[in-house]
């Protein structure tokens, strides 16, 4: 499992509160708290949430937890339902003997899964591809596995292959479940025809880390390529709209740097980017 990529939730002032929420319900640990992000250990991963600009998340990306018991499944299914609500309820499905979909008081989503974890990750990210992007997931597929190394495509469970478990005409041929692994991180995928009110935006993002300019340049120039779009700080939309930061690692090791000054140029530096030119972020530091 590879730590350098993971997501980022986006939240309207809440990170803190929403960190011990999920501290609470998962035991997760508090690796990092500042004023606008806080780290967490998740069963080894890491997550992020960021304080940022009001952007509700959605299930466009959800995340499906490899529960090891029936007792682990109930447990996170009753906490989440708090505030929360079920999307799917909690019973037994064909892919699974006891399932639930739940979105959390925080808007973010939850599939907790009776069943075998991928390398060692417990939780995967699920993107679910829809409206323009319906029955791109395999393109997508590709798309990310060529473009980061040490990657592979898993199971392809297909439509007309799945059988029972969906209740909207769907196309045979499109992908109902898909498992592929970007540099040593998991991650599934789907298609689906139904009419959703939402879709991919900033209010979950994939972060990378990078060791250098050369892959900085690389992951943004693929990413952004054939329709994807330029935002700040080192954030962009590849080609279906999903949202990703490509952060250089020297570039956290600077903005946390003790020296507040120093920090500050870095951060300050940064905020006129677009891509992250750790030169530039150099020459700030120790102007």
């Amino acid at each position: 499992m590879n730590n350098n990529i993971f997501p980022c939730l986006l939240y309207d002032g809440n990170a803190k509160e929403s960190a011990g929420f999920y501290s609470k319900v998962f035991n997760a640990k508090v690796t990092l708290e500042t004023d606008f992000v806080v780290d967490l250990d998740f069963f080894g991963q890491k997550l992020m949430l960021l304080n940022g600009p009001q952007v509700e998340k959605n299930a466009s990306v959800s995340f499906l937890i490899n529960c090891e018991s029936e007792d682990e499944v109930q447990n996170y299914w009753e906490q989440m339902m708090e505030g929360g609500m079920a999307l799917m309820p909690l019973d037994s499905y064909p892919w699974s003997t006891k399932y639930g979909w739940v979105k959390d008081k925080y808007s973010v989503n939850w599939q907790l899964y009776l069943g075998e974890k991928r390398g060692g990750q417990k939780i995967i990210p699920t993107l679910m591809f829809m409206h323009q992007n319906n029955g791109k997931a395999m393109e997508a597929i590709q798309f990310y596995t060529q473009t980061f190394p040490n990657s592979e495509i898993g199971n392809i469970l297909r439509y007309k292959d799945g059988g029972e478990g969906h209740d909207t005409p769907e196309v045979p041929e499109n992908i109902q479940h898909a498992h592929f692994i970007i540099d040593g991180y998991n991650l599934f995928c789907m298609d689906s025809s139904y009419d959703h009110q939402f879709d991919f935006n900033d209010g979950i993002s994939m972060v990378v880390m990078t060791d250098d300019q050369k892959e900085t340049d690389h992951l943004w120039n693929t990413l952004i390529s054939d329709g994807g779009s330029e935002s700040v700080c080192g954030w962009l939309k590849d080609k279906y709209g999903l949202s990703w930061q490509i952060a250089p690692k020297r570039l956290i090791q600077l903005i946390n740097d003790p020296d507040k000054e120093k920090a500050g140029k870095v951060m300050q530096a940064m905020m006129k980017m677009k891509k992250i030119i750790l030169k530039d972020i150099e020459e700030a530091y120790n102007s």
